[in-house]
This record gives structure tokens, C-alpha cells and sequence, in this order.
């Protein structure tokens, strides 16, 4: 499993100092830091960071009956929702990238319910029928925007969409802009392995990040900066379910409904999170070969790749030496 660390230099002298703190929201792992005068500011600014991804989460959330989100899967195939200005723009936002990653990357990959009823209870078994019929319900360009009247329609009765290859960034991203309206001179957000970050060390570098082997977590592949940026990971858990004899993990090819094979993770450095995720995510679907294409023609972009067998891949700018 691949993780991301960043490493932290020695502080120069300053009158701000770096407060974090952590917490479990949206289904994983929270660390924020940020740089303050005193604790008392410090405290202020973690928790408009929390308030904002619990607000987050309310509203993208398919696991919360009461939000938006799940007002528009109940309605598949049934009638428009209107939705707020917010949502509706990611829901926007989201089916652009589709069709950048002409369907790799899919927020109504959710319609495979039978694949994540599945994923959650791990059986030794699933259906494989009733995973490919799922799956067809599967398809951005069944969600019908009306702009004019802010709602959104699925088309296809079944349909369902998700922020999971996408949410976590987003959150990041409204994290980052929301501090430093407020002042926040620096500071990282780490969301499980994805993190954005803004401003520099207490010491005046750049964040970086420590990229460990997949397959080897003693191992770094390597120790990049990220300015100003942000970096999101798609990786192939140990934990799967089994189909007709073969393992899956938790990331689903919108086209089959099954996981994806080739690659053990991909690595996203992008100027903002929510890109970075959508990216890891589309990659790990579309290949090695493609995705390194999509990257090194996309201004602002890197990845590192590592595939089933351990191999190690870099777009154009990132140079690695490897043994």
C-alpha cells in the first residue's frame, strides 16, 4: 500500500508556529496543520477546517439519507432534483472529467451496487451477472443537467452517483481556500494519503512528499515538492472480493464494473485536489500506457506509476533515479 508522508524541515525563527490536528470525517483519516500566532488563532482556523468538511459531507454524502446526493439516486429515472449551486457545479465539474477521460473516470459508478454491497461484506463470492447488469446502469451522460433550473436528472432507473474518487479532494481544495481567506499564511491537509497544501514550511522550503513503494513500505521511490499543489493516490488494497475466481479491489472500471488490472498505484500531482483525485482514480482504470499519455499532455500535471510487478513509471518532468 502506498503512503504518502510528508517530511517536515527544521523551523527557522518565527513567530508563527505549526498546530495540527486530527480526526476521522468522511470515512477517513483528517490531518490539518496550519501556522499561528498562538494556539487560541490556531484553534480557530482547525475548527472551520472540521466545520467545513462536516459541511462538505452533508451535503455529497450517498450515505446520508437526508442530503442532496441521495435525494438525487432515489429520484433515478423517476424526476429532476434541484439541487444547490454547489453540488450543482460538481456534479458539472465531475461529468467533464468524464468525458476528458472519455468514461474512466464516472461518479455514477455507484450504480454497480452489487459490486459495493460486495466490497463491504468481503464474501468469498459474488455474482457475476448480477455485477455486468449493474454496471450498465453505469454512464455519465445519463445525468441530464439543466442549468437554468439548478437540477440535476438521472435518466436510467437503478442509476446512482458518488463523490468517492472525488469528494476527498474537493474537500481539500475548499479547506485550503477557506484558510487562507482567513489569513493562514501556510499548511497541508491530508486526507488519508491525499493532501493539498499552500505557503511554505516554517523553514522557508517547499512541502514534500515521501512516495514508499506499494509493495515494500521501508522502500522510497521518492521525495518530490509540492508547491502550492496538491497530491491525491489511487492504490489496490490487500482486502478484495472474489468473482468467478478472481480478485477485485475496491476500484471500479465504470465500463465492467470490476477492478481494473495492471497497476498497483498512481500517484497525482496536479494544482488542485479535487483534479489530483479525479485523475488517480481515471488512471488506475485507464492504464499505464494512456495515463501517462493524459498526464504529459495536461499543463500542471505529473504521476508516478507503479505497476503489478513493481515497475516503475513517471510522466515527462519527474525524474527518479531507480536501481
Amino acid at each position: 500500500m502506498l503512503a504518502l508522508n510528508l517530511s517536515f524541515l527544521s523551523a527557522q525563527a518565527t513567530s508563527e508556529q505549526s498546530y495540527s490536528r486530527a480526526e476521522q470525517l468522511m470515512g477517513c483519516h483528517f490531518s490539518i496543520t496550519v501556522t499561528a500566532e498562538n494556539p487560541t488563532e490556531a484553534k480557530r482556523y482547525l475548527d472551520l477546517a472540521i466545520l467545513e468538511v462536516k459541511r462538505i459531507e452533508s451535503l455529497i454524502s450517498s450515505w446520508d439519507e437526508k442530503s442532496q446526493t441521495s435525494e438525487i439516486n432515489r429520484n433515478a429515472g423517476v424526476k429532476p432534483v434541484k439541487v444547490d449551486k454547489e453540488l450543482f457545479k460538481l456534479i458539472e465539474r465531475s461529468v467533464s472529467l468524464s468525458k476528458l477521460t472519455d468514461g474512466d473516470f464516472d461518479i455514477s459508478f455507484a450504480s454497480a451496487e452489487e459490486l459495493r454491497k460486495a466490497e463491504e461484506s468481503i464474501p468469498e463470492s459474488s455474482d457475476m451477472g448480477k455485477i455486468r447488469k449493474s454496471a450498465r446502469a453505469i454512464g455519465f451522460r445519463n445525468i441530464i443537467l439543466d442549468k437554468n433550473a439548478g437540477t440535476v436528472f438521472l435518466k436510467t432507473k437503478g442509476m446512482k452517483i458518488d463523490f468517492g474518487a472525488v469528494g476527498k479532494g474537493y474537500a481539500l481544495d475548499k479547506i485550503r481556500s477557506l484558510l487562507i481567506a482567513k489569513g493562514v499564511s501556510a499548511g497541508r491537509v491530508d486526507a488519508s494519503g491525499d493532501i493539498c497544501v499552500w505557503g511554505k514550511q516554517l523553514g522557508g522550503e517547499n512541502w514534500k512528499v515521501t512516495v514508499n513503494d506499494p509493495f515494500d513500505q521501508r522502500k522510497t521511490l521518492a521525495v518530490l515538492p509540492i508547491p502550492n499543489g496538491a497530491v491525491a493516490t489511487s492504490k489496490k488494497y490487500h482486502v478484495s472480493i472474489k468473482t468467478d475466481g478472481q480478485h477485485h479491489s475496491h476500484i471500479i472500471d465504470p465500463e465492467t464494473g470490476l477492478s481494473p488490472k495492471g497497476l498497483a498505484s498512481v500517484t497525482v500531482f496536479a494544482p488542485v485536489a479535487e483534479f489530483a483525485d479525479a485523475l488517480a482514480t481515471s488512471i488506475f482504470v485507464m492504464g499505464r500506457k494512456a495515463g501517462l499519455k493524459l498526464i504529459n499532455q495536461t499543463p500542471g500535471t505529473e504521476c508516478l506509476i507503479v505497476d503489478e510487478s513493481g515497475a516503475v513509471f513517471t510522466s515527462k518532468n519527474i525524474k527518479i533515479n531507480q536501481p
